[in-house]
């Protein structure tokens, strides 16, 4: 075996030279567009969780939480507050104090003043500045002290660039903020000092939860233990993950954003950290490919690059304990590279023929490059798998060997024999061959029994023919053995495969014409998902969503069917139908819920539908529903005009009494401009500013705003696509009205909805 390994590495050695250029040449554009950044990130929290230790204890955490902000109210706190921490901070000895707090613009005259005294007095109280480059507030992105504040206290940098994951893995030493320079809090807690834009890698092997925390509150009303602070610097900030300025610490989770400065500092401690970059990695695992490449024994071939993987998994391990750090992802590309070419050429050579008996098998014909326009035989032994389970791995090769010797007979020493799983054989003939002939001959040879162990075994075999085409081998191998197939049906020993079956064209029905049969059919159900209040946590609607199950094909996607019925004008049988089923349901809902509202969408489109305030109104009236049991959820704004005859109709509905709501708002044309337009009473935000929000500082501030603009405008707010607790409480505190989603309701029957709100009824009841 050893004989052929080296053979194969002979053969593929010839593009041993390119396959070393241009994995170089791939891995230095990996290097530029860095790619490999998220499995960076991955490999080094795995190493940081392999070195773990504990922090230093000299910083203390003075955690603005829940306890805080339940005696104090939510930030910003009256001025006094952070005089008084001050205050008692200094009379326990603290070393230094920090505020991760940028303190802008004056509050009270009185409160900055006790504030300004008090940083003053303690002569050690650094106060924060920031830079949001993402964002502009009113103006400005820079966020600066007070001046009144900055004369009292140092002032430090907070900023810190994060990636996709809001993570930081470096921090700067210091910062330049407009026209000065700042150094951040993580280098000045330190006592490090550094270039501004130099950075540091931040040592995410410290526990975070190792820090030594004190509540905000406790400080402030004197509960603490001096001990706890004593000779220690301390920094003030945020941690309710309510209150905003999260990040992603890497092997942990969310958390506040002082602890990257806390564990930034606790790195620069150690010792200053050492970045050497990417390109050791680069470089070993190049010179480990360049081995494997210019050697034909295989051993020594896999044997550099495993090692080279080795190298570049284990030994940056101790090297970050010692704080040098590596990258290694662009050489672990090179290595990876160069293992799966290896590995691929070397199965490759192995993968052509049958483990058990070697003959080639059917991927050796599919590779075949010469016999492509010779007729092509394909046998079907029908009873195969039956008689190879009576048999042992010996007792079926036996089998296969009898069989491939009756094939064979009278065949030329060139000729082969391809084999397949469960009894199947194929072979090209020449075209002078008479193939009926042939077939006839071979199919005789099976009369007899083979013998496997002295036990007779009949095989029922029967053959197909593709006579040549440019197609495929392996299509032409599919089209032989339907053709064997066929003739075992038809009870014959062999058949030619017809081409015109490749020309049938099959019969299909338009996807629209489907569903206005499908409609009229019944096929078209609505499911409901509730919608909830968060003042009393009640399911006060649902929304009417469409379903269609076809007979055949089953569930049709929605975002197939309706899609198509915009883009093509057929919106309004689905949606009257949709409200018609809606109507019914809610005519059901709100004997149990006597102020149920359903939700349908009406798309932009049915706007200059004439016809769409009458049937509306024939709906509530066969159902004996009040307008405010319907809400219509305007969809498709983009097909708005902006005047006329659809805001005058969207009016109309409104004075009758249904409500209107914008569908996806903040996506598309659903803006300002249309809120201003669009007599709505209810907001709808879109999903994916929900589902975000929690990782996207821009997504939670959307948020934050539309229910604050909403508010001021007297309309009400429903966030869908509410998928866990903890985004519901959020949505709470900000006083969101509605909430929509996993965590309210999945999408249901209308049964199953009833069910629920009886058993919400009886709850409240009782």
């Amino acid at each position: 075996m050893m004989k052929r390994s080296n053979k194969s590495a002979k053969a593929g050695n010839g593009k041993a030279p390119k396959l070393f250029v241009w994995t170089v040449l791939a891995a230095i554009v990996f290097v530029l567009i860095d790619f490999g950044a998220p499995f960076e990130d991955i490999a080094r929290t795995v190493r940081n969780k392999a070195h773990a230790n504990d922090a230093s204890g000299q910083i203390v955490l003075v955690a603005i939480d829940k306890e805080s902000t339940e005696a104090l109210g939510l930030q910003p706190w009256p001025r006094t507050e952070h005089a008084k921490l001050i205050e008692n901070a200094t009379k326990a000895g603290a070393k230094e104090i920090y505020f991760d707090l940028v303190f802008t613009g004056r509050q009270t005259e009185d409160g900055d003043a006790e504030l300004a005294q008090a940083m003053s007095e303690a002569g050690n109280v650094t106060i924060a500045a920031m830079e949001d480059r993402g964002q502009i507030v009113e103006g400005s992105n820079v966020g600066l002290p007070d001046t009144h504040f900055h004369k009292a206290a140092d002032v430090g940098s907070i900023n810190a660039f994060y990636n996709f994951q809001s993570a930081v893995w470096e921090l700067a030493y210091a910062d330049r903020i407009g026209d000065r320079v700042y150094p951040t809090f993580a280098a000045k807690m330190a006592g490090v000092e550094g270039e501004p834009g130099e950075t540091f890698n931040i040592d995410y092997s410290i526990r975070p939860e190792s820090v030594p925390t004190v509540s905000a509150i406790d400080l402030i009303e004197g509960r603490v233990d001096p001990a706890e602070i004593e000779g220690k610097t301390l920094i003030v900030a945020i941690t309710m993950l309510q209150l905003g300025d999260q990040f992603y610490i890497p092997g942990y989770g969310r958390a506040g954003g002082a602890y990257v400065q806390i564990l930034g500092a606790e790195s620069l401690m150690n010792g200053k950290p050492v970045a050497l970059g990417w390109l050791p990695a680069f470089l070993l695992a190049a010179l480990a490919l360049g081995a494997a490449c210019w050697t034909t024994r295989l051993r020594v071939r896999f044997g550099a690059l495993i090692t080279g993987a080795a190298i570049l998994l284990f030994v940056p391990v101790p090297m970050e304990a010692r704080h040098v750090y590596v990258d290694i992802m662009p050489g672990l590309f090179i290595i990876l590279v160069g293992i799966g070419v290896f590995s691929y050429r070397f199965f490759q050579s192995r993968g052509l023929v049958n483990a058990l008996t070697n003959l080639p098998n059917l991927a050796a014909l599919r590779a075949e490059k010469g016999n492509r326009d010779m007729p092509l035989i394909a046998a079907r032994v029908h009873n195969y798998a039956e008689i190879a389970s009576t048999l042992n791995a010996e007792g079926e090769r036996r089998l296969v060997e009898q069989i491939a010797a009756r094939l064979a007979l009278g065949r030329h020493d060139g000729w082969k024999l391809y084999q397949g799983d469960e009894g199947i054989f194929a072979w090209f003939v020449e075209n002078d061959v008479a193939i009926s002939n042939h077939l006839e001959a071979l199919h005789a040879l099976f009369r007899s029994p083979v013998s496997i162990a002295d036990q007779p075994y009949d095989v029922v075999i029967s053959f197909g023919v593709e006579q040549g085409s440019g197609r495929s081998l392996a299509s032409r191998l599919g089209s032989a053995l339907v053709a064997a197939d066929e003739a075992e049906a038809e009870a014959i020993k062999w058949k030619y495969h017809d081409p015109a079956r490749l020309e049938e064209t099959p019969w299909k029905l338009s996807l629209l014409s489907q569903l206005d049969q499908a409609i009229k059919d019944g096929e078209v159900e609505i499911a409901l998902q509730p919608k909830m209040a968060t003042k009393d946590k009640r399911v006060i609607g649902a929304e009417a969503l469409a379903r269609w199950t076809h007979p055949e094909k089953g569930p049709i996607s929605p975002v197939e069917f309706i899609a198509a019925a915009e883009a093509n004008d057929r919106i309004a049988p689905l949606t009257y139908h949709v409200m018609e089923l809606a109507g019914r349901a809610a005519a059901q809902l709100r004997q149990v819920e006597p102020d149920f509202n359903v939700a349908v969408n009406l798309s932009a489109r049915m706007l200059n539908d004439h016809r769409l305030v009458g049937e509306v109104l024939s709906m509530l009236d066969r159902h004996d529903l009040p307008p405010t049991a319907l809400t219509l959820e305007l969809t498709e704004t983009a097909a708005l005009s902006g005047s006329g005859a659809d805001l005058e109709l969207l009016s109309q509905l409104k004075r009758i009494g249904i409500k209107i709501s914008i569908d996806d708002y903040g996506t598309g044309l659903s803006t300002l401009e249309y809120l201003k337009k669009v007599p709505a009473e209810e907001l709808k935000i879109d999903q994916g500013f929900i589902r975000s929000m929690n990782e996207n500082r821009s997504d939670l501030i959307m948020v934050q705003s539309t229910i604050a603009l909403a508010h001021s405008l007297d309309r009400k707010v429903v966030a869908e696509g509410v998928e866990d607790s903890q985004v519901l409480e959020q949505l709470t505190m900000m006083e969101c009205d509605l909430v929509q989603g996993f965590v309210v309701g999945r999408p249901m029957g209308l049964k199953e909805l009833v069910r629920r709100l009886s058993r919400d009824k009886k709850r409240r009841a009782a």
